[in-house]
């Protein structure tokens, strides 16, 4: 009888315990969190800074000493499919090399969950330009002080990338790399990344997810950009391909912090 009360004992226990751990990750996939999106900027295989010296492919080596571009229309994806969409009045960002606070981007009010992927845009939406100067809030004045517009009739810079290049011909010659709208093509690229692990997003964590935005690809990509045949780059069928075909692979995640 001793025998038989403590089995009953041992799994009306363990029972417990499993509704205890079962109770608990219920209660930790509701409410709200905050997620954090980190764009650690590099050049092919080295680590990124300004006025440092890098060969391309075709053996052009370019100085950058300006990076900056605009991450837009954040959209969170969840294990089961579902998604949250970060509210377009809070889904603009310039990521500025020179501002190391603005390489770190905090979305709050994300619902609680594990999420397996994120979309964003790089540059400003056709939707979002089309709201004009009212519908976009300091938006315009900021990427005015960055030097991230054209006219309004032109409107944003969504990719800006400037230095130097020595060539054939050039040596240590300025040259410029903005892509944006061109005529009617907006030329505005999406990104989905897969997550390595989920990002466990919950009242009390935190997660981080660490994307490797890569500047060589800018220029040096599948379209490889030849500064001797011309220094600025900023419209016609190059800045479409940088965008169509460039701008896409610029980015992977390297890993997640669920701390």
């Amino acid at each position: 009888m001793k025998f038989q009360l403590k089995n009953i004992v041992a799994v009306m226990a363990i029972a417990l315990a499993f509704t205890s751990c079962s109770d608990d990750d219920n209660n930790a996939i509701t409410g709200e969190g905050n997620l954090k999106l980190e764009f650690d900027n590099v050049y092919g295989d080295a680590d990124f800074a300004f006025n440092t010296p890098y060969t391309n492919s075709n053996g052009e080596v370019v100085k950058a000493s300006n990076a900056i571009y605009i991450v837009s229309n954040i959209v969170l994806t969840k294990e089961d499919g579902s998604t949250y969409t970060v509210p377009k009045s809070e889904s603009y960002f310039f990521v500025n090399e020179a501002d190391a606070a603005s390489t770190l981007l905090n979305l709050p009010n994300i619902p609680a969950g594990n999420y397996t992927k994120v979309t964003f845009g790089i540059g400003v939406d056709q939707a979002q330009f089309n709201a004009g100067a009212d519908g976009q809030g300091t938006m315009w004045s900021d990427a005015q002080a960055l030097g991230m517009t054209w006219s309004w009739a032109a409107g944003y810079k969504f990719v800006k990338f400037e230095g130097t290049v020595t060539s054939a011909t050039h040596t240590n010659a300025n040259y410029r790399v903005h892509t944006g709208k061109t005529g009617d093509v907006y030329n505005y690229a999406e990104v989905t990344l897969d997550l390595p692990d989920n990002a466990l997003v919950r009242t009390n964590i935190t997660p981080q997810v660490h994307i490797m935005a890569d500047l060589k690809k800018i220029v040096d990509g599948t379209t490889v950009i030849n500064f001797e045949e011309g220094l600025d780059v900023m419209g016609g069928t190059k800045v479409q391909n940088i965008s169509a075909n460039n701008v896409p692979t610029m980015f992977e995640v390297h890993h997640v912090h669920n701390d």
